[in-house]
């Protein structure tokens, strides 16, 4: 499977924490922890991914990379 960035922030509106891919539109997970969200997010992923194979859909490569690492690149 691609290796694809995953952003994990709190969310103060709704109580606890969002897990998102950006390069994968609308993918994204709740979870009370940092650690539930991140395994909420990798479900979501697959469950995107397979989705999208069905249907015949392009599956984008990874792209988004934050700030951060393109600076140090």
């Amino acid at each position: 499977m691609k290796d694809y960035h995953i952003n994990i922030f709190y969310s103060e509106d709704d109580g606890g924490y969002i897990a998102d891919v950006p390069d994968l539109s609308e993918c994204s997970a709740f979870g009370a922890t940092p650690d539930e969200a991140l395994r909420e997010v990798q479900i979501a992923k697959t469950a995107w991914l397979e989705a999208a194979r069905a249907a015949g859909k392009t599956i984008p490569p990874p792209r988004y990379r934050p700030a951060i690492y393109q600076m140090a690149s």
